[in-house]
This record gives structure tokens, sequence and C-alpha cells, in this order.
């Protein structure tokens, strides 16, 4: 170990590692505090350090030291004015992919957020479409909707599928934390076995998960089901409790959710037919 320390020493090696690693932190927290206040802040304490570096090269004994007291009391009001920002900085960091695989019993928040969602819909009878992307992009049908790009919250996922709202006939797409999209136009799937009492909303949800790895929720507007479209299969009647197991395997927490397969697409006379999925698409 000391020879590959003394190596690298040698060649300046370490000295050009501490350089890329303050850099890149300094990349990150630029990129947490980007559009926030506390970019303000910085600058002002950038500024007592300049001043600071210049009194001492100067000999300015009596200002290097005003400015050292101004360092400190700057520092103390950074932290108690910017908690909320510091506080969001830190779970960001606690969040990243490097981190959460130590975090195994951590409870993705979005999950809680669109079973809330999904809860409301289905109590006031509301009709919606959820597309959780995966590997696959979904470019070509966030370009049929309109941008949202914003976290996921229950709130304004209801609002969505809220009428006579513009975004409620169409699906909201989902990457990660964010909805990106609403009111997007799914391709219908293209399978002719299946029954005719399956309306557009869930035909929709099978076609976009027939050409990508998406996974599809569907909540009827005329029965208040739960749907769930994966691999171009459709499970239906699903309880709160098996979407919660569908959504933390999507969002990285394996159960041992048996595999959806052609024996649970609906056949005639399964349920009542889905009228409101003729009306919408």
């Amino acid at each position: 170990m000391g020879t590959i320390l003394d190596f690298l020493r040698n060649y300046y090696l370490l000295d050009l590692l501490d350089v890329l690693i303050v850099a890149f932190l300094f990349y990150r927290l630029y990129l947490i505090i980007r559009g926030t206040r506390a970019v303000q802040m910085f600058l002002g304490l950038a500024v007592l350090f300049l001043f600071s570096s210049l009194a001492q090269s100067l000999g300015l004994t009596l200002l290097d030291r005003i400015i050292v007291s101004l360092q400190t009391v700057w520092l103390i009001a950074f932290i108690i004015i910017f908690q909320p920002e510091l506080r969001r900085a830190l779970t960001y960091l606690g969040q990243t992919r490097y981190l959460r695989h130590f975090l195994t019993d951590s409870r993705p928040e979005m999950v809680d957020e669109i079973l809330l969602a999904i809860s409301h819909l289905q109590k006031a009878g509301l009709g919606a479409i959820l597309v959780i992307q995966r590997n696959t992009g979904l470019k070509t049908h966030v370009e049929t909707g309109t941008i949202i790009d914003a976290k996921i919250r229950a709130s304004l996922l209801e609002t969505i599928f809220t009428p006579p709202t513009p975004l409620h006939d169409g699906a909201a797409i989902l990457h990660r934390d964010r909805i990106v999209a609403a009111g997007c136009i799914l391709p219908l799937s293209r399978n002719e076995h299946l029954a005719y009492t399956l309306g557009t909303r869930h035909r929709a949800a099978l076609g976009v998960t027939e050409e990508s790895d998406a996974l599809a929720i569907v909540v009827s507007e005329e029965s208040r089901q739960i749907s769930v479209a994966e691999e171009g299969h459709l499970r239906r009647k699903l309880s709160l409790e098996d979407l919660e197991a569908v959504l933390l395997e999507v969002y990285g927490q394996p159960e041992n959710l048996p595999s959806l397969s052609d024996d649970s697409l609906p056949t005639v006379g399964d349920e009542r037919s889905e009228r409101e999925g003729r009306k919408r698409p």
C-alpha cells in the first residue's frame, strides 16, 4: 500500500485526484443549491474568504481579524437561515444510487404518493392510467401529451385525473420520482384475442406494455377496480395491498410477486363492460 501511495505522490496523481474530488463535490453542491437563496449566501462567503486572503497576504492584521469574525457569524447565520436547503441536500446525498444499496429497509416515497392517489381516485370513481417508465424510453408517447416534470405527489395526480381538467382523459407517464407528462396518448393493444368487454383504457395500458418494459396502472371509472399491465399481460381486480407489492418491486424492493400470465387476461362475462373506455382515449 505504501509503495502505491509513493508512486502516486511522485507523479502528482494524488494532487490530481484531490482536485478532481473537490471539483466534483463543488459541482454536485452547485446542482443542489442552484435556483435557491443559498447561491447568494455562498457568493457572500466567497467574497469574505477572498478579502481575508488579500488581507493576510498584504499584512492587514486588523482587517483580517474583522473578516475572520464575520466569517464565523456568516456561517452560523447560513446554517440557521437555510435549514430546509441543507436538509434537502443531505437527503439528496442519502438517496443517491451509490448509497441506496445500503438502505434496503427504506421505503420509496413515491410508492406512498402513488398509492394515496390511486386510493382517492378509486373512492371518487375517477378513471386514470399511470405509466411507469423503466429502461425503455417513452419519448414518443411523452411528446403526445403535456410536459409536467414535477415530483410525484398524490395531490397533483388527483388534480390531473379530475374532470374537467384538459389532461384527465390521457395517460400520465412517470419516471423514477417524477411525473414526466400527462394527457399522453398511448397505442392500443394489437392482441385480437382480448375480450370485447375490455375498454380503451385497458387496451392502451396493454398496448404500451407490449412495446416497452413499462408498467401501467389503470383505475376504472365505472367499476372502480385497479388493474396492472406488464409485458402485454393484464391483472385485474387488484387490492391496494397487491398494488403496493407491485410498486415496491418496480421501485427496487423485490417481493414474491407471481408473474403476469395469459391466465390473468379477462374473459367474456368476467366483468361488466368498461363503457368509459369507449368514451375516453
